[in-house]
């Protein structure tokens, strides 16, 4: 079964023309005990199948301990969007819905190396003096 409706795949696929260099999507997933799992590992090799520069590779959470925790992964279903390099974003759960919009925009950031961070917030960043862990909740509700 498709996940992405026919009727949006163009719509994506314009959305995605925008991506600048090579994205991976990393996915981690299991089979047993995992809501949302089977669902979010076929949005993400779908939409990977959308553009030239998009690429997923699918972990098995439990088989694949070493390569979930060199990304910090400690639950399930997971993705990281990696672009010439990991820079930190995950998302927990099923993308789907208003989120998925989100993963659009984030598949492209990525790409271009931008965070869409005006000047100001840019400046203030830089004077953090250590690393600082941020969590972005998403829901319709």
């Amino acid at each position: 079964m498709s996940f992405i409706q026919d009727k949006d795949r163009p719509k994506i696929q314009q959305r995605l023309r925008e991506i600048h260099g090579p994205v991976k999507i990393v996915n981690f997933t299991q089979e047993l005990e995992c809501q949302y799992c089977r669902e979010t590992r076929t949005l993400m090799e779908e939409l990977a199948g959308l553009a030239d520069n998009l690429s997923c590779q699918v972990y098995n959470f439990q088989l694949d301990k070493e390569i979930a925790a060199a990304y910090k992964i400690d639950k399930i279903p997971a993705t990281v969007v990696e672009g010439d390099r990991d820079f930190g974003v995950r998302y927990y759960g099923i993308p789907a819905g208003y989120e998925f919009a989100s993963l659009l925009d984030t598949i492209i950031g990525v790409s271009r190396a931008d965070s869409g961070l005006g000047e100001d917030a840019r400046q203030k960043l830089k004077k953090l003096d250590r690393p600082v862990h941020i969590q972005v909740y998403v829901t319709p509700t």
